[in-house]
């Protein structure tokens, strides 16, 4: 009797690890079959595979070049997908950490190879060359790879895939591994400046959004061909673990591949008459796509992922059966996506060369700054627009989930990060960030702000204690964002950045190296040095405030008279620097400031030395309110060290008082 109640189970066992098997096989199968035959069908309608009048490279590059970019986005998410797991869904105890690096270096082999051929078509498309042995076919190739900058981009895309790949093979350290996973993504900043996001008006918006799009829908595609290459080394608790963890990533993904998308369509397609085009009707068959992977993604949350860790085989077939599917319409997306690269976009790219500031910025000249257009007119981010809205979001989940578990939360901390949050967005987004390339006032305006008043408002929100009271301490040997943290705050670099003095140091010596160095003028110049300098102020501010009357934990907190005298020098630092820029002579980055053609506002000397003001002023304004704070912090604990001592004499009689009157009577008697 206990065979024929055991029967059913292990047929039923059996079924479900031959679907396994089969989709294990035939999914990644089935992503690059979808997405080839999506691509093909997508360059035909487009017209993206249509031989030109003048110039055609062949009908082998014509169609080789979209299929082989198709395989470096899909070898790029191979690559980034399991080592994003591996750092934060991953044990390293276990056959899974192993299992997916060896994938992620296999995946690495394969982008890399279908780089350079992409690299090489390119070549073949652009100087309509017939493949030769002879030296002129060698120099011309060679040129390419070293002056073009089409060139350039693919030969750094293939070196920097082919030492992922050696990196995922030698390095095994989960802490390493973290920094392979970024270095991976270095590889995908050459792809975000080629294609139409090159010679798009609207120069870095479209950087941005195809920057991010490339990252995360890498981030989703290759999490979930990990999950398939994984399965055999799960058994049902834990891949439901692992598929939560998952599923988390693939929703944030989501959001930015959605909102970085619309942008970059709105970019391309204008206006609505526009979607009736070929150009439009493919971008619809791709947010199509895109929705019904959102359905999928929702119910994997909603409600598969709970019922296979009750060890359901019925419902884990379903889930399985759901991958495949999903893993056909990201083809779809992909496909389409490749294709789209290679049909033309309806919005007219005019290239308006009548004015200096078109041709330096790329944008025209936008209209004669007054006080009221800082607040009216915008030019928007959709980097930090996301990055603002998931910091607000998360910090308001955490003290949601604070207050669940009936743990209090100081008021005054969560309305300093939104604060500090909306001057972020308005920095990033307003009308700072749309006159900071044409006035240098407006972008000293900008940095001091995130350099002094945003972390001024920002550190006493105490973010890092309140992620490690919110967030769920893992047992599995995984590394989840409090493991991360907690490995951040307690490092050797870390316990240096955060020593007050270092913090200082770095905070006024970044003033000058900044604009007395070729720094400034890369992030003046070049949208992606431009984000690293946002980045760049936050983070030195950041530290420094911290250091001065921040209340998360950090190795070494300095007593308060060094911290007055560190802001003081500070202080006088930052009034130093204001003055040079006031009585200065010499332009700063003449070639563009200087050459804008503006026939409103001051000169560019004269603005020049209204930001050697803005400096001396604006930027003092955070420092005397850290003078206050800092002193006020210094009154409450000599306060609370005050009841401290008067609590212990009250227990012990004021037993040190005593000791050390006997020890003066004593010298005195002896005497």
């Amino acid at each position: 009797m206990s065979e024929l109640v055991r029967k059913p189970e292990r047929v039923g066992d059996a079924n479900l690890a031959r679907l396994s098997r089969v989709v294990r096989v035939t999914g990644p199968a089935i992503l690059l079959v979808v997405a080839l035959l999506s691509l093909l069908a997508a360059l035909q309608f487009g017209g993206g595979s249509a031989a030109p009048v003048l110039a055609d490279p062949g009908a082998v590059v014509r169609f080789g070049l979209p299929i082989a970019k198709l395989l470096v986005n899909i070898g790029a998410a191979a690559t980034i997908g399991p080592l994003v797991l591996v750092c934060f869904a991953l044990s390293r105890d276990r056959p899974e950490f192993d299992r997916a690096l060896d994938f992620a270096a296999a995946a690495a082999a394969f982008w890399a190879v279908a780089s350079a051929v992409t690299g090489f078509l390119t070549f073949l498309s652009v100087y309509l060359q017939p493949i030769s042995f002879d030296a002129q076919f060698s120099d011309l190739l060679g040129a390419f790879f070293t002056e073009v900058d089409f060139g350039q981009a693919w030969l750094a895309t293939t070196v920097v895939a082919a030492t992922t790949t050696v990196l995922c093979f030698a390095v095994r350290n989960q802490t390493a591994l973290l920094f392979v996973a970024a270095f991976s993504v270095v590889a995908l900043v050459p792809m975000t400046q080629q294609g139409h996001a090159a010679g798009a008006s609207g120069h870095g918006a479209a950087i941005s959004s195809l920057g991010l799009h490339l990252v995360f829908a890498a981030v989703w595609l290759g999490g979930l061909l990990t999950i398939v290459v994984l399965r055999s080394t799960l058994d049902t608790q834990r891949i439901g673990t692992i598929v939560a963890r998952y599923s988390t990533f693939a929703l944030i993904s989501f959001i930015v591949v959605a909102v970085s998308g619309y942008v970059n369509a709105a970019l391309r397609v204008g206006t609505l008459d526009g979607m009736q085009r070929p150009y439009g009707i493919l971008v619809l068959v791709k947010v199509s796509a895109l929705v019904a992977l959102g359905v999928f993604g929702a119910l994997q949350r909603r409600f598969l992922i709970k019922r296979m860790q009750r060890s359901d085989a019925s419902r884990e077939v379903s889930f399985w059966a759901l991958i495949a599917a999903e893993l056909g319409f990201m083809g779809i997306a992909s496909g389409v996506a490749a294709a789209l690269a290679r049909t033309d976009p309806l919005v007219e790219q005019v290239q308006i060369t009548t004015t200096p500031a078109y041709i330096l910025t790329g944008e025209p000249l936008p209209p004669e700054l007054t006080f009221a257009r800082y607040f009216t007119e915008w030019q928007f981010d959709v980097i930090w627009v996301l990055a603002v809205a998931f910091l607000a979001f998360f910090y308001l989940a955490a003290v949601w989930r604070l207050h669940r578990r009936g743990d209090a939360w100081p008021v005054h901390r969560t309305v300093l990060w939104l604060a500090g949050l909306v001057l972020l967005f308005y920095v990033t987004n307003g009308g700072v960030n749309l006159y900071e390339k044409y006035l240098f006032s407006a972008h000293m305006l900008g940095h001091m702000l995130l350099g002094m008043m945003i972390p001024v408002l920002l550190v006493p929100a105490a973010p890092v204690t309140l992620a490690l009271r919110a967030i769920a301490k893992r047992v599995d040997g995984s590394r989840g964002a409090r493991e991360w943290i907690m490995l951040g705050v307690h490092s050797r670099i870390a316990g240096i950045l955060a020593n007050p003095i270092v913090a200082a140091a770095v905070f006024a010596s970044s003033l000058w190296v900044f604009y007395y160095s070729p720094l400034f003028r890369w992030a003046t110049t070049d949208h992606i040095g431009h984000q690293w300098m946002i980045v760049h102020f936050l983070a030195t501010g950041f530290l420094f405030v911290q250091s001065l009357i921040g209340v998360d934990p950090v190795p070494y907190r300095a007593p308060y008279p060094l911290r007055l005298v560190l802001l003081l020098g500070t202080m006088a630092f930052h009034a130093f620097f204001g003055l040079s820029l006031m009585t200065g002579t010499g332009l700063l980055l003449a070639d563009w400031y200087g050459a804008m053609g503006r026939d409103w506002g001051p000169s560019a000397i004269v603005d020049q030395q209204n930001a050697g003001g803005i400096a001396w002023s604006v930027g003092e304004i955070p420092t005397i309110i850290l003078a206050i704070v800092v002193a006020f912090m210094w009154s409450r604990n000599d306060t609370k060290e005050a009841k401290r001592l008067d609590r212990k004499a009250e227990r012990d009689g004021d037993s040190e008082l005593t000791e050390y009157n006997d020890m003066l009577t004593g010298l005195s008697r002896r005497r």
